[in-house]
C-alpha cells in the first residue's frame, strides 16, 4: 500500500522503547526521515542505532524531555534547520505511575499533567507553524483506552488523557484548513515495558504473579491476547499516510475490542 510517507520528516517522541520505538521503525520502513527523542540518551541512541540498521533512511536522535517547553522548542528548531520542517509528529510520553486517588501527591498531579498533556501542547505549538508553511501535516498522539473508560489504579491517566482528546479535537477543527490532520490512537493492554509497571502493583495487591495478571487482562480482551507495539505503530502510520487524508479529530482504539462501549 502506498502511504505517501517516503521522504517525509517524522518526529517520534518517547521513541527509545515500546510503542514509540515501534513507530520509529515503522516510519523508517516507509522511507521517512525519522527524528527520535526521549529523556534517556543512552537508551535512545541504542534504539536509533537499531532503527538505522534495519533501514536505509536518515535517523536523527536527541535526548529531549517533552515536558520542558524550552527543550521541545530547541529540538523542533534544530529539525527545521536540518531537514526543512516536520511533516508528522507522533506525540508520545511516559505514562503516569499506577496509583489510587488518595495515594497521589500534589506534585505527582503536576508532573503527570506536564508529561502527558503539556507535552502535546508544546509539540503541537512548535510543529504546526512548520506544517502550515507546507499546507500538509499530521499530528498523532498516543493515549490510552482510559480516554473512554477509567482503568483501575490509573487515576492519573484516566483523568488527564481525556484532556488530550479534547485538545486534539480542537486542533483538528482549527487547523484542518491548513491541510493538517490531528488524531489520537488509544492502545489497550499492549506488551511493553510500561505494562510491567502497571502489572506489578496489581499482582502484589492480589497476591498473584505478574504473569497471572497479564493472563487475566488477556482473558478480558475479545481477541484473547495482549497487543503488540508494532500493531499500534501500524495504526499510527496509517493515520499519518495519504490513505487517511480525510480523517481528523478522531480517536482510534487499538485495543483488541476490550472497550465495550458503542
Amino acid at each position: 500500500m502506498e502511504t505517501g510517507l517516503n521522504g517525509r520528516v517524522v518526529l517520534v517522541a518517547g521513541a527509545s522503547q515500546g510503542m514509540g520505538r515501534a513507530c520509529a521503525e515503522a516510519f523508517a520502513a516507509e522511507g521517512a526521515i525519522v527524528a527520535m527523542c526521549s529523556r534517556t540518551d543512552k537508551t535512545l541512541q541504542a534504539a536509533a542505532a537499531e532503527v538505522r540498521k534495519g533501514s536505509r533512511v536518515e535517523v536523527f536522535a536527541k535526548a529531549v524531555d517533552v515536558s520542558d517547553a524550552g527543550q521541545v522548542r530547541s529540538f523542533v528548531a534544530e529539525l527545521a534547520q536540518k531537514f526543512g520542517g516536520v511533516d508528522v509528529c507522533v506525540a508520545n510520553a511516559a505514562g503516569p505511575p499506577p496509583k489510587t486517588f488518595l495515594n497521589i501527591s500534589e506534585q505527582e498531579w503536576h508532573s503527570a499533567f506536564a508529561m502527558n498533556f503539556m507535552s502535546v501542547v508544546y509539540l503541537a505549538r512548535e510543529v504546526i507553524p512548520l506544517m502550515q508553511k507546507k499546507r500538509w501535516g499530521r499530528i498523532v498522539t498516543i493515549t490510552s483506552t482510559s480516554v473512554r473508560q477509567p482503568i483501575p489504579d490509573l487515576v492519573l491517566s484516566s483523568a488527564i488523557r481525556p484532556a488530550v482528546v479534547g485538545l486534539v479535537k480542537t486542533l483538528a477543527g482549527e487547523f484542518g484548513k491548513d491541510g493538517i490532520t490531528c488524531n489520537n490512537v488509544a492502545p489497550g493492554y499492549t506488551a511493553t515495558e510500561r505494562l510491567a509497571e502497571v502489572a506489578g502493583p496489581q499482582a502484589r495487591a492480589a497476591g498473584v504473579s505478574e504473569d497471572e495478571i497479564r493472563a487475566r487482562w488477556a482473558a478480558d480482551v475479545p481477541l484473547r491476547r495482549l497487543g503488540y507495539p508494532e500493531e499500534i505503530a501500524d495504526a499510527i502510520v496509517w493515520l499519518a499516510s495519504d490513505r487517511a487524508a480525510y480523517i481528523t479529530g478522531q480517536t482510534l482504539l487499538v485495543d483488541g475490542g476490550i472497550y465495550k462501549g458503542m
